[in-house]
């Protein structure tokens, strides 16, 4: 995959539904009832690269204060949604232990995984950490999830939304009509090759957690040192 083109066709692709007003708002981004529920393995960027996300975030949140934007502590990189999110799942149905098994069964030795953010993109629902990858250490980590979690019976639901190929971090969603679409387009355009820094990760986190991944709601449920 060209992964900076299949970024660039993604941004191109939601800035023009945005011009249309055909982009999607979340209504249920602040719904106390929202019982969407799953487990991901992910990954999380350098308190330094989070702070360089932060800094830029504010200039959006001077443009549109009331979309929702990403805290330090809930950006994250989706190594693989597990179990996607859906109603009424519940931790207690499953094994978690497992989980681990098959997770650790699936990583490499040193993998050396480092990770550059740099630009944005968007869909039509949220707006988007462009990254890149320095080798194919992670995709290889996501091929062994899935060919050793199909190998079981364990519930999971890999792949079925979409085969996940990209490094990309959702750093805002769209909660409310925008209000200056000329003056946000602008901005996303500014900072299309901004370097938001590189990091080298050095651990994998299995949560359960709610659609948006919000601290408050995540559970840890194992760590894995790469």
């Amino acid at each position: 995959m060209n992964l900076a083109q299949h970024y660039r066709n993604l941004y191109l692709d939601a800035v023009n539904k945005i011009k249309n007003n055909t982009y999607q708002v979340d209504p249920l981004i602040n719904d106390k009832n929202d019982n969407r529920f799953g487990i991901t393995l992910l990954l999380r960027p350098s308190q330094e690269v989070k702070n360089n996300i932060q800094r830029v975030l504010n200039q959006f949140k001077a443009i549109e204060p009331h979309q929702y934007y990403y805290k330090n502590e809930d950006i994250h990189i989706t190594v693989m949604s597990i179990i996607s999110c859906y109603n009424g799942f519940k931790l207690e149905n499953i094994d978690i232990n497992q989980y681990i098994e098959v997770i650790n069964n699936s990583l490499i030795e040193n993998p050396e995984i480092e990770i550059t953010f740099k630009g944005l993109t968007a869909s039509p629902s949220c707006i988007m950490l462009q990254g890149f990858l320095t080798n194919d250490s992670l995709n290889i980590i996501r091929n062994n999830l899935r060919t050793h979690f199909k190998n079981t019976n364990l519930e999971q639901s890999i792949d079925k939304r979409y085969a996940i190929q990209t490094a990309h971090s959702t750093i805002i969603r769209f909660k409310e009509q925008l209000t200056d679409k000329s003056a946000f387009l602008k901005l996303i355009d500014s900072y299309k090759d901004y370097n938001f820094g590189s990091f080298k990760p050095n651990q994998l986190e299995l949560v359960y957690n709610d659609w948006y991944q919000k601290e408050a709601l995540l559970k840890k449920l194992a760590l894995f040192t790469i």
